[in-house]
Order: C-alpha cells, then sequence, then structure tokens
C-alpha cells in the first residue's frame, strides 16, 4: 500500500475532512505542526500509522524536518493542505523526487513575488508596492492614490489587512499590522518556513467593485473564487466560488458553491484565473484563485494559492458537485491520473448548493454588535431563519466551545476574531446567500447575552 506524509498545521479544510480522505487512499503518517483541534487528536490515533508532533522532535528547519520524517516512513508523497506549511512541503516533496507544488511555490505564497510575476504578464491586478519598514511605507505610498491597502505578504484570512485613508495615517496601519502579525503567530497562524516573513508587506490601491452587473440577485459581494488543481503543469478548473460582501476592511463572511453565474461571465472569470495560475509556472498543487469583479466587465487578480481553498469550500464542492478533491489529489501526487473535471463546472452541475458562513460580532451594515453575546451552537441550529428547504449546522472543529464569549470583531485581526462557522444546504446559491443574510440579522438576537461584559470600543 502506499504511503503518504501528511503535515497538519493551522487553516485549509477541516483536518478532519481531509485526513479521512487520504486515509481511504493510502496509509498515513501524520506529522503535526500545530495542534490538532478537538475531536481531531482521537480520529487521527485511528486512522493514522504514525503520529509525530514537532514538539516531539528536535529542533530543525521545516524542510529537513518534512524530508527526514518523510524517508523514515518511507512516504510516496507529501501533502499538506495548510497555506502556512504549502512552500516547506513543496521544497521538501523537490529534494525527495516527489510530485509536488514544485519549485516555484513560493510565488503562490508570497503576495510580491506573486504580483511581480502578474506584472510581468501585464494581468489585471490594483498599482501596488512592496514595503518592509514605515520608512518605505511612506516613501511608496506617495507613488499611489489614497485610499490605500496595507496587508501582510505572507498572511491568510485578512489578516493585518488595513485600510490607509491618509498619509497621516501610514504609521499607526504600519504598527498595528506589524503588532497583529505577531499575534496571529502565536495563535499558530503564520509562515511556518520563511523567516522573518512577518516584516513583509504590500500596499496597493483599492479597485471599487460591482456585484450587481454580475449577478442577478442581491446579497452577493464583488469577488469570487475559482476553485482548481495543477496537474502535471497544466491548470485544470473545477468550479466558481462566489462571496457575500466583506466584513470591513476586506474579511471573508461567507462563500457559496456554487456562483449563480451566467455562462459568459464565468468563462471569464475562469479564462482571468487560468492566466494567473499558468503564470506562477506551478506544478502539482490545489489552487484558490481570488479576483475582484467591477463594472463594464473588468476584473482584477487579488491572490492565487498553491492550495485548495480554506474553510469548507472542499466539503461543499463534495457534496454539491460529488467530487472528493481530496481523494483525488492524493491520487494526484501518488502517481495516478485522476478524472479531473473537462471545463469548470456550473449551477446547472450542481445537486442544489452550499454555503459557509463565518460568526463574526459585526451586523450586515458592518456597525458592532452592541452587547456581548456567548456561542451556542444548539441555539443557532434551533433557532436561525433559514428556508423551509435548508439546513443549517455548525462546523465544530471551526468553532468555539460552546458558553464562549464571542470575540470583539478587530477589523485588523480580520477572521482571528471569528466565533464558528455554519455550514447551509440549500436548493440554489440564491437560497444560500438569503439565508445567511437572514442568519446575520438574527445572531444577535438568538445568542445569549452576558450582562457582565461590555462591548470595547
Amino acid at each position: 500500500m502506499s504511503r503518504v506524509l501528511y503535515v497538519h498545521a493551522k487553516g485549509g479544510p477541516p483536518a478532519g475532512h481531509a485526513l479521512s480522505r487520504v486515509a481511504a487512499r493510502s496509509a498515513v503518517h501524520l506529522l503535526a505542526l500545530s495542534e490538532l483541534p478537538a475531536g481531531v487528536a482521537a480520529q487521527a490515533a485511528r486512522l493514522c500509522h504514525s503520529v509525530v508532533t514537532r514538539a516531539g522532535t528536535e529542533e530543525r528547519d521545516l524542510v529537513e524536518l518534512i524530508t527526514a520524517r518523510a524517508r523514515e516512513v518511507g512516504a510516496d508523497a507529501v501533502v499538506t493542505f495548510s497555506e502556512y506549511a504549502v512552500v516547506a512541503v513543496a521544497e521538501a516533496s523537490r529534494r525527495l523526487g516527489l510530485r509536488g507544488a514544485g519549485s516555484t511555490a513560493a510565488l503562490a505564497r508570497d503576495k510580491r513575488l506573486m504580483r511581480a510575476a502578474w506584472e510581468r504578464r501585464g494581468l489585471p491586478q490594483p498599482r501596488f508596492r512592496s514595503v518592509t519598514t514605515a520608512d518605505e511605507l511612506e516613501r511608496v505610498a506617495a507613488e499611489l492614490t489614497f485610499p490605500l491597502l496595507l496587508k501582510a505578504a505572507w498572511s491568510a484570512g485578512s489578516t493585518a489587512h488595513q485600510i490607509i485613508g491618509t498619509p497621516g495615517d501610514l504609521r499607526e496601519a504600519w504598527q498595528r499590522s506589524r503588532a497583529v502579525m505577531a499575534e496571529s503567530a502565536l495563535l499558530g497562524f503564520a509562515e511556518l518556513h520563511v523567516a522573518g516573513a512577518d516584516g513583509d508587506f504590500i500596499v496597493e490601491e483599492i479597485v471599487s467593485g460591482c456585484a450587481a452587473e454580475w449577478f442577478d440577485g442581491s446579497g452577493w459581494g464583488d469577488y469570487v473564487s475559482v476553485e482548481g488543481v495543477v496537474a502535471g503543469g497544466v491548470f485544470r478548473p473545477v468550479c466558481v466560488s462566489g462571496r457575500m460582501p466583506t466584513v470591513a476592511p476586506f474579511t471573508e463572511r461567507a462563500g457559496i458553491t456554487p456562483a449563480a453565474l451566467g455562462s459568459a461571465a464565468q468563462a471569464g472569470i475562469v479564462e482571468l484565473a487560468r492566466q494567473a495560475v499558468d503564470a506562477l509556472g506551478l506544478e502539482d498543487c490545489g489552487t484558490h484563485t481570488e479576483i475582484k469583479l467591477g463594472a463594464d466587465g473588468r476584473m482584477w487578480l487579488i491572490e492565487t494559492a498553491a492550495r485548495f481553498g480554506g474553510a469548507m469550500t472542499v466539503p461543499q464542492i463534495e457534496q454539491v458537485f460529488g467530487l472528493d478533491l481530496i481523494g483525488m489529489f492524493t491520487d494526484q501526487l501518488l502517481g495516478g491520473s485522476p478524472a479531473w473535471p473537462a471545463r469548470a463546472l456550473t449551477p446547472d452541475d450542481a445537486d442544489g448548493a452550499a454555503g459557509s458562513l463565518v460568526v463574526l460580532a459585526v451586523n450586515a451594515d458592518g456597525s458592532p454588535w452592541t452587547r456581548r453575546h456567548r456561542w451556542d451552537s444548539a441555539a443557532v441550529v434551533r433557532s436561525a431563519p433559514v428556508g423551509a428547504g435548508s439546513t443549517l449546522s455548525v462546523v465544530a472543529e471551526s468553532s468555539l466551545p460552546d458558553g464562549s464569549l464571542v470575540p470583539v470583531y478587530d477589523p485588523a485581526a480580520g477572521a482571528n476574531t471569528m466565533a464558528a462557522v455554519c455550514l447551509l444546504s440549500a436548493d440554489r446559491p440564491q437560497t444560500v446567500v438569503d439565508d445567511f443574510t437572514a442568519v446575520v440579522d438574527a445572531l444577535p438576537r438568538i445568542l445569549p447575552t452576558d450582562v457582565t461584559q461590555a462591548v470595547r470600543a
């Protein structure tokens, strides 16, 4: 039987979902670089032939650690679904002579390198500059048009994103973003291989989106993501995911599978994603490409990752399209040739629709909740105002324990201040958006109030 070294770190699809599907295709040896979510440790003990944590190994370079462990277990492939371990696993696979993202994986991780690669190809994206110090930020900001967006080059989940309205706000934004990156590292949401990555940033102009010209229904956000895979250096699109509007500055609220796009619109979006992925020279990896949608058919690339979409994107695709992306990709790494879709799938190919909602202490209009609340998954499932044909559940692995205080939303910290993730199944994409809109409005009424806590300004 083939053997796979599964490298676990924060982020990506739910670990329990991914681990079970890799284990269905091969013998799994787990290398856990961060603590396994509650409930997954017991599952790992059942499914894995061995479990090793980084804390239980001697300190060494991460690539060396992964390479050595892969050799110890005789791994035929090394896999990770975490943004923070992608580069290290790609390099380890290359050293071992195994299939992987390849030598250019960092281009799909470091936003500075990514944007430079797209710039060389003339692909549409916001004007940007790379920055590493506050002085450099002030200097390059003078070359761009305000308002600007400051983002960490190696971050994920909109962590350390800040909108800068005037030149006078630059230094404060820089200090806050650096502090957030340091806080994220303590939580395990940080690049695991590249030293000093928390000091690398880009600053870019903010382009104006326009969802109304792309979607017939209301409630959609002005950007999408193209989910896909690179197999043997060839990009294979799977589908397009839609979004609800972000929470300021640009924190994701909800993802919907599939996006309710017309065929011509989807074709144009997928073609731009193909150009973006091709420019990065990847070999074998999942891909997740975010694209901003503007008026008159304009589009701008936001970013591409050399891994599948995080949160519940992968389970949603499996539910509505019947594609086990994790299992298929495992087969790909083991030398197989899975039957990837011949084209990007559409709502016509789907069996219903699915979506995931990130619970943040923010109303639909972006204003913070006026009171502190405690998370109660049973109350949400029982009382959420969803349609008669819809089914709502809570993703325990991605949620706080019941009774926990819902964190006050911090715009700079992004998804780090989420309380939970809810999963919804419905008859069509627009129903998911409508149901989630109603749930966002109802959450402050559904969740119990904590009278001992005041909302921090």
